[in-house]
C-alpha cells in the first residue's frame, strides 16, 4: 500500500532526511531491540530454565496516524516535528506471562549499554483512569549507518497476556465510539480492568507457589 504522505513537508533542511529516510531509521531501530529482547529472552531460558516472553509484536506508526497525532497535540505536520514530539513512531510490545516478568524485562533492557532509557510511565503502579495497566518505557538506541551513526527513539510497552487482552478490546471498543464509549461500557470496561489485575495476581502467586514446591525436590 502506497502511504500517503501529502500531510508532511517531507525535508527539513539540507542535512537531514526525506520520509524514507527516516522510515529506514525506525525500521532499523525496530530490528535492533527486537533482536536484543530475543536474544536476552533465550539466554533467561538458558540459565534460568524459564523464557519470560510470550511474543513480541513491532510496528512502525503510519503517516496518516502521525499526522493526526501532530494535529491534536497543535504542532504542524513536518518531520522535524514528528522526530521532535512523537515518541511512539516505531513501537515494540513485549507480552509476559506474570507481572515480576515485566519489571525483570524492563531492568535487563535498561541494563543495555547502548540504550537510554528517556522516560518510563508506570501504569501498573498507577493504572489509568479507564483501568489500562502496562508498563511503558521510552528509549534510545543508536542505528549505524554507512556514514553516521543516528540515536533513534523506540516506545517499548510491557503487559501481560491478561493485560494485552483487556487492552486490545478496550481500543476496538473506543475506536468504535470514537473515544466517547457510553458511561456503563466505560463503567464495565473498568470493571474488566479490575478482574484482569486480580487474575494475573492470583497467577503470579499459583506460580511462585509452583517454583517453590519444585525448590523443595
Amino acid at each position: 500500500m502506497e502511504l500517503d504522505l501529502s500531510g508532511f513537508n517531507t525535508r527539513i533542511s539540507d542535512d537531514m532526511h526525506t520520509w524514507e529516510e527516516v522510515s529506514l531509521l525506525y525500521n532499523s531501530a525496530l530490528k535492533q531491540i527486537t533482536t536484543k529482547i530475543e536474544i536476552l529472552n533465550e539466554e533467561f531460558q538458558e540459565v534460568h530454565r524459564y523464557n519470560p516472553i510470550e511474543h513480541i509484536k513491532a510496528r512502525v506508526k503510519s503517516p496518516e496516524s502521525i499526522v493526526k497525532k501532530l494535529k491534536r497535540n497543535g504542532y504542524e505536520s513536518t518531520i522535524e516535528n514528528m522526530v521532535r514530539y512523537v515518541n511512539d513512531i516505531a513501537g515494540i510490545r513485549i507480552i509476559c506471562s506474570f507481572t515480576s516478568d515485566i519489571y525483570r524485562i524492563a531492568e535487563m533492557i535498561s541494563n543495555q549499554k547502548d540504550i537510554q532509557v528517556l522516560l518510563v510511565k508506570d501504569y501498573i503502579m498507577n493504572p489509568k483512569d479507564s483501568g489500562y495497566r502496562s508498563y511503558h518505557m521510552i528509549i534510545s538506541l543508536p542505528v549505524y549507518l554507512s556514514d553516521r551513526i543516528v540515536n533513534v527513539k523506540v516506545e517499548i510497552q510491557i503487559r501481560t497476556v491478561a493485560m494485552d487482552f483487556w487492552a486490545s478490546l478496550e481500543h476496538k471498543i473506543q475506536y468504535k465510539f470514537e473515544g466517547k464509549a457510553p458511561h456503563h461500557i466505560n463503567y464495565e470496561l473498568h470493571e474488566c480492568a479490575a478482574m484482569v489485575a486480580s487474575l494475573d495476581a492470583r497467577m503470579l502467586q499459583l506460580n511462585e507457589e509452583i517454583l517453590s514446591i519444585e525448590a523443595e525436590k
